[in-house]
């Protein structure tokens, strides 16, 4: 009620009063939107510093294509409408002083200049802007990504009265160009303004060619009709014509790739070759078209003759040809596909038994747990089995059985053949006698180590190429593709798990597989194998009673094994009593008065007889009795692979930074550590601490010379200044160690242990998980396939492409979960590589550029170079025209298309000898698919005595294309 009142005495109020009247009076001087549109369009030209009058130097041949274009962007509306402004420009050194004392007043614009450049006509790749008027520099101004295109007549007239008016406000002397009608049809409406001068730039767009403009005659009429010049003799008018020729059906050529032979894949007759490689090429030939442009510069109107009657346009008397290559889009490329589909796996979640049936997976399940719990099953008390079956042998065997007497033939995945060849490649050793089995040592090093090639996998993180990991994801790629995918990986998986637990219990070494500790700069997956491998060599060790230097399970200080080992160690007892299957573990240890008594006894026997010696350590006595200091027979450390180093770190972490803590971590690491003193105590009855750290850390064993009171100088030794710390670890140790030889000691490395482990690691590997494992290998089999692909064809730009995807994968493949986006670009990029490859042999097969067959003649090496060429450039020319070694093969392959597509026998081309009546009937070009023709003249306009100006018509003639894009110049100085 209170606001009423109010307004009511207000209104009341305004009413009385007479001056109220003026708050009623429009204030015209407020800007409108277009006004504010204006304004800003001529805000963003003076950022971008393009006020005023512009130098630039003379324009070079082919500039337009070799140089380099810029463009600035920004947004600007008029009143809700967006638009977006755009400033491109070809970057140029600036002209500082090569034509600024000579500029005029007067002088006509750079894009006028331009209008009658003749050193850039046609460039092949440009703005559609910079093709059709031969500007450097422009603006465009066009309609917003998600605004509706300008068609209506009065708002195209509003826009280009805008720019006229900026330009003027200005003096900007670039030209700016208005995006009308829709954006598809590329139509541009645009204007520039110099002193006393501006050109008009128009545009007319058809969807056909009308019948009287389809030709030059034609075009010329419209070009004089629309200058309009007065002059009596007409000023010489310069024509420039360009006729484009598709070729598309390449009958006598050949496709270079040699397709795989199915038959033998499907058929199983797969042997380790097929297995062995990845396959290369495209399926279909990557070069799509071949696009041949005549080119006729610089004619005038009386020089040649082209009308609706006949026409003087023969390209084969054309004086420049240039060429360019259209690509298959997407072609399909073997190693791509190969790749593809191997990683599709990766992203799948389903189990082994999932893919290979629900119907068996129970089954499968309990035979899995009967061989990952074969030790746990061991222990279990089990009145119903025989004691002389609780063996890890017998339950795994029974386990196979079961595995393969459930498994039908007819559901198996891969059938027997296949699977044979595939195991045959993996495991050749698996051929050969049992007895030789057991000698097969895993193949060295190839001789190529030494190659940037070979040591690739440390980049990648994968396997060495000559590796059982490296073959079996060459396998597991080609079982994926051929043989029955995602279900066939899984078979071949399990076929594999068995094939190493078969290895482990008959203690064969694993084939392809370098000995010695898992190798932490390869992928997991390998560490893994090498792991099981070591297991081997230590099982083996102990059953077979060896003492070899790398699988003796010992570790020799100075590495080097002397015949005979010391003259105190009783040959035939240090070994050959640790292969009892009962007696190797030494975990349960009791603390009853029995096991103390056992203990002392043997501690009094090592003090009466050393063991475990190895071999002098050079001069060295013992401080104490002055006996010589031998070298002990030490156990080796024990290999972890990434995964369990990982977890003990984790472990240590987690002890705390607490006093207890600290103690209990060094106590952990210091496992290896007490094994070494126990071992020393053993060989060197009577030893202290001082002798044993002369062998172990002789930088802790400090000498230095002491008179003594006879004064006679004589060197004494003493620990470390960190050694006499109180409560150090080494002294501890010392003190807890007992005299037992390494033989006698508790493993430090638990091969059975570790070894059923990694299997059961292996087993519970999904087809995912295996594929994510191997993804590196097979990236890096990709890479060394395409540079061994690339060798024989010698591409530059395809080595770099190979360097830089080598150094992402590298970055990628490092970080332990990488993300599969990023990898899904790296397969892409070495898709790309593998087209751009096939495209070169395509072309060098069309171009008889095929390495040895032709002779390395003149002919040969520009041929060799204009391939070369056309795989780097947009466009490439031809040298010599039609009338070159080049010219020659592409006019035969039009040749060889014309008489295929008019259904003409090739016999004919003998007897045929270019009479004219033969041409005629088939005629060696198509239909030109499109034609150019370029008009230029300067005259003046509107009237006689105005300033000769540049006029400029590009003609564009296609099937359902008629574009004309016209430059016309007209004096508003004298009109």
């Amino acid at each position: 009620m209170h606001q009423d009142r109010n307004k009511q005495r207000a209104k009341m109020a305004a009413d009385s009063d007479p001056e109220s009247e003026v708050f009623e009076i429009t204030d015209f001087t407020t800007a409108s939107e277009w006004e504010r549109f204006i304004t800003r369009v001529e805000e963003v030209l003076n950022d971008w510093k393009l006020i005023g009058c512009r130098v630039g130097k003379p324009l070079e041949k082919g500039e337009y294509t070799s140089g380099t274009w810029e463009e600035n962007s920004q947004e600007i509306s008029f009143a809700d409408f967006k638009f977006s402004i755009t400033h491109h420009y070809l970057k140029q050194e600036s002209a500082e002083n090569d034509g600024r004392d000579e500029l005029e007043e007067d002088a006509y614009p750079l894009a006028m200049q331009d209008l009658l450049c003749i050193n850039n006509d046609f460039p092949p790749r440009a703005h559609c802007l910079v093709r059709w008027f031969g500007v450097r520099e422009f603006v465009v101004i066009s309609p917003g990504a998600n605004c509706e295109a300008i068609i209506s007549e009065s708002k195209c007239s509003l826009l280009l009265s805008s720019v006229s008016i900026a330009l003027a406000n200005t003096g900007c002397q670039v030209p700016l160009f208005v995006q009308i009608q829709q954006k598809h049809r590329k139509m541009y409406s645009g204007e520039c303004q110099g002193p006393g001068v501006r050109s008009d730039f128009e545009m007319v767009h058809l969807r056909r060619v009308p019948s009287q403009y389809n030709h030059l005659s034609g075009l010329l009429d419209i070009f004089k009709n629309k200058i309009g010049c007065p002059l009596t003799p007409l000023p010489p008018i310069n024509i420039s014509i360009r006729f484009t020729y598709v070729l598309q059906d390449w009958q006598q050529c050949s496709w270079p790739q040699q397709p795989p032979d199915f038959d033998a894949l499907l058929a199983g007759e797969v042997g380790g070759v097929e297995f062995g490689k990845l396959p290369f090429g495209a399926c279909e030939d990557p070069i799509s078209e071949l696009h041949l442009a005549a080119t006729w510069p610089n004619l005038t109107e009386g020089i040649v003759v082209d009308n609706d009657v006949y026409s003087d346009l023969d390209p084969l008397q054309a004086p420049h040809w240039s060429v360019r290559v259209r690509t298959a889009e997407n072609p399909q490329c073997l190693l791509g596909e190969f790749l593809t589909e191997f990683f599709k796996i990766c992203c799948r979640k389903e189990t082994t038994e999932e893919i290979l049936g629900r119907s068996t997976a129970e089954e499968e399940g309990k035979e899995n747990s009967d061989i990952t719990q074969a030790l746990s099953k061991l222990t279990e008390p089990s009145s119903a089995v025989p004691i002389h079956k609780l063996s890890v042998s017998s339950m795994v065997h029974s386990a196979r059985k079961r595995i393969r007497r459930h498994r039908r033939v007819q559901e198996s995945p891969l059938n027997n053949d296949v699977l044979n060849s595939i195991l045959l490649y993996l495991f050749p050793d698996a051929a050969l006698d049992k007895a030789d089995v057991s000698e097969v040592r895993p193949p060295q090093h190839s001789p190529d180590r030494q190659s940037e090639d070979y040591h690739l996998y440390n980049q990648l993180k994968s396997a060495p190429s000559d590796s059982l990991t490296h073959r079996l994801a060459l396998c597991i790629c080609m079982v994926n593709f051929h043989h029955g995918g995602v279900r066939a990986v899984a078979h071949l998986w399990q076929e594999f798990v068995l094939e190493m637990r078969y290895r482990w219990e008959n203690n064969c070494l694993i084939y392809g597989l370098a000995s010695g500790p898992p190798d932490l700069r390869c992928c997991l997956l390998h560490q893994k194998l090498q792991m099981l491998n070591c297991c081997i060599e230590r099982k083996r060790a102990r059953d077979d009673g060896k003492k070899s230097g790398a699988s003796d399970g010992t570790r020799d200080r100075s590495r080097v094994v002397p015949e005979g080992a010391g003259p105190a160690e009783a040959p035939g007892k240090s070994w050959d009593s640790w292969s009892d299957s009962e007696d190797e573990f030494f975990e349960c240890v009791s603390d009853t008065e029995e096991m103390k008594e056992d203990k002392e006894e043997a501690e009094n026997r090592s003090r009466s007889k050393p063991e475990g010696r190895l071999q002098p350590h050079g001069t060295h006595t013992l401080l104490n009795t002055q006996e010589p200091l031998y070298i002990p027979v030490t156990q080796e450390p024990a290999p972890m692979t990434e995964d369990l180093l990982e977890e003990q770190s984790e472990v240590l972490a987690k002890l705390g930074t607490s006093a207890e803590g600290a103690h209990l971590r060094a106590r952990m690491q210091s496992a290896c550590l007490l094994s070494d003193m126990e071992s020393f105590k053993a060989a060197n009855p009577g030893c202290t601490l001082l002798d044993f750290v002369r062998w172990y850390s002789p930088r802790d064993y400090v000498e230095e010379q002491v008179t003594d009171a006879a004064g006679q100088v004589e060197v004494r030794g003493e620990l470390s200044a960190r050694m006499k710390i109180p409560g150090n670890m080494w002294v501890e140790a010392w003190e807890t160690a007992r005299a037992t030889p390494a033989r006698r000691q508790k493993r430090l490395f638990d091969d059975t242990k570790e070894a059923e482990k990694v299997l059961h690691y292996l087993a519970l590997q999904k087809p995912s998980e295996l594929t994510r494992h191997l993804l590196p290998c097979v990236l890096h089999a990709a890479l060394l396939k395409i540079k061994e692909e690339e060798s024989a064809e010698d591409l530059p730009s395809v080595r770099n492409t190979l360097q830089q995807i080598s150094s992402s994968a590298s970055k990628i493949l490092r970080h332990p979960n990488p993300e599969f986006k990023k990898l899904e670009d790296v397969i892409s990029q070495l898709t790309a590589v593998e087209a751009v490859i096939a495209r070169a042999r395509s072309l060098k097969a069309k171009f008889g550029v095929c390495g040895g067959e032709r002779e390395r003649d003149e002919d040969g090496d520009e041929l060799e170079r204009f391939v070369s060429s056309l795989l780097e450039e947009p466009e490439v020319c031809v040298s010599g025209a039609g009338r070159g070694p080049a010219g020659n093969i592409i006019h035969k392959l039009f040749v060889s298309s014309q008489r295929a597509a008019l259904l003409a026998p090739m016999e004919e081309e003998t007897p045929r000898s270019g009479g004219s009546d033969d041409r005629k009937a088939f005629p060696d070009f198509p239909p030109p698919a499109g034609r150019e023709i370029l008009l230029r003249t300067c005259v003046p306009r509107p009237a006689p005595y105005s300033k000769a100006l540049p006029q400029r018509l590009f003609c564009v003639l296609m099937r359902e294309e008629f574009r004309l894009a016209g430059a016309f110049s007209s004096d508003t100085s004298f009109f």
